[in-house]
């Protein structure tokens, strides 16, 4: 429970941000605001339990890796995706809330794909940029953390989400192509036949790319089956034959792979509502308060504190060889409504550089010259068909403790996404830092998340298989 002693010094940002979210509220939906009330000079909390703390030298070491075995895939794929130096938040989660805007009720860092929002889809995230390196346009996005003194602090200003939203949302409209992946069909690939299947895993896509092209021109000529005879037919006839360059690839080296087929490509119908697009403020089923000038949101506000250093990492598996991920596959790591759901999902981890074997649910305070860290390492055993579940969790689950996945589960390569904060000693000491949350979760640290949508080209994921198959240390 929250602190007795929360709320004192805190009138004129508290009272600001209170008042102007519940005038936000009824202006656009008459949403009830519950607000607390107190004595004469003060306003409502929002600064994290005290409890929520802990001496990291007090937690004990709890993190082991399998021991690998004979064969593992060992290696590690590294790719720099920036610190969202250009400032992409917003309070949207495209995979646990499609199409709510302020959905989440907490601000997320972005880096990867440029365009995340609430109406992102398949077609939208593959169309935009990305802030990594090596051309990889995957999502990856984490609730920011905030130094709260209880002064008034400022933000830079956010890159305005609206544009992508809007853009998004009427993408979402146009009938798109659907391509089933190939790579995350094929085993493991030998080093002398590499080359030619990137090259025409890379056709692939190209292809893929320009029939979506197409269809948006023929939009509204000819119906579905101008689009199935001049656009998908003959896609598919050029699919096929590149497919089974592929396998005489791989056949080359080893033996040839049976059993994949064509994988033909077909069309999925645009969402047309009837309806206009939504105001930046409100959800599909009412309306939430939004950000202000300042990237806050009610309840969670505070200085934002970008991470010092961002390193995400593909790891192998310590029992075998690992699969490539579909293209556009969803990955959820812990549970950001731990008080309502309970604990069976949510994760522990903070930690402390110097300290990575001490991992704990709680924030923690580190020794001088430590930095506050969160390491999300995501579930890696797929079900080998589907990109995402009902409860977003289902079609990917965690190895067991040995590292093995359950049956009917395939070991793709394991997500983990390493924050490091450079969090002022006296901050730390004085807890005066915090995750923004739901506002249910009070800045509960165990309620910290992550989320992963894969949206890498074939040949990047397969070369990223290629790199922890073979033991390698690869940086992108």
């Amino acid at each position: 429970m929250p602190s007795s002693t929360q709320g004192r010094h805190r009138l004129s940002r508290r009272t600001k941000i209170a008042t102007g979210g519940l005038a936000l509220a009824i202006a656009v939906g008459g949403i009830v605001v519950a607000t607390t009330t107190g004595n004469t000079g003060e306003a409502s909390a929002d600064e994290a339990n005290p409890a929520f703390f802990v001496d990291i030298l007090k937690v004990k070491p709890n993190q082991f890796d399998p021991r690998p075995v004979y064969g593992a895939a060992t290696g590690t794929f590294t790719v720099d995706c920036g610190r969202n130096e250009n400032q992409h938040f917003n309070p949207d989660n495209f995979i646990a809330q499609p199409g709510v805007r302020n959905g989440a009720q907490h601000l997320h860092d972005y880096v990867g794909n440029l365009s995340t929002n609430a109406d992102s889809t398949n077609k939208t995230l593959a169309k935009a940029g990305t802030t990594c390196r090596n051309g990889d346009k995957s999502a990856y996005f984490w609730p920011v953390v905030r130094i709260d003194t209880g002064e008034e602090e400022k933000n830079e200003p956010a890159k305005a989400p609206d544009g992508d939203r809007a853009q998004a949302a009427q993408e979402s409209k146009t009938v798109q192509v659907a391509c089933p992946d190939v790579a995350s069909k094929l085993p493991d690939i030998p080093d002398q036949a590499m080359d030619e299947v990137d090259s025409n895993l890379d056709q692939l896509d190209s292809q893929a790319d320009e029939a979506n092209k197409k269809v948006a021109a023929t939009q509204g000529q000819g119906g579905e089956n101008l689009v199935q005879n001049s656009i998908i037919g003959p896609l598919n006839d050029r699919r096929k034959a590149i497919i089974d360059r592929i396998l005489t690839a791989i056949g080359r080296f080893a033996p040839k792979p049976g059993g994949i087929g064509g994988l033909p490509c077909g069309t999925k119908p645009g969402k047309d509502t009837g309806s206009p697009t939504p105001p930046p403020s409100s959800t599909a089923g009412g309306a939430l308060p939004g950000q202000d000038d300042n990237n806050e949101l009610p309840g969670n506000d505070g200085k934002i504190l970008r991470p010092q250093k961002v390193q995400i990492t593909f790891r192998g598996s310590p029992v075998g060889k690992v699969v490539a991920m579909p293209r556009f596959l969803r990955v959820l790591y812990g549970d950001a409504k731990v008080s309502t759901n309970g604990t069976a999902n949510a994760r522990a981890s903070w930690t402390c550089s110097g300290f990575e074997n001490r991992v704990t649910e709680k924030y923690p305070i580190c020794p001088e010259n430590s930095k506050v860290k969160r390491v999300h390492t995501f579930p890696s055993c797929w079900d080998g068909q589907n990109t995402d579940s009902a409860n977003h969790r289902t079609h990917i689950v965690f190895p067991d403790q040995n590292g093995r996945c359950a049956k009917g589960f395939k070991a793709v390569p394991q997500l983990q996404i390493s924050l490091t904060y450079d969090i002022p000693h006296d901050i730390q000491v004085k807890k005066q830092y915090k995750v923004d949350a739901f506002p249910q979760e009070k800045h509960n640290p165990f309620s910290d998340h992550d989320d992963f949508a894969n949206v890498m080209s074939q040949r990047i994921m397969n070369g990223l298989v290629n790199c922890v198959n073979r033991g390698r240390t690869c940086r992108a």
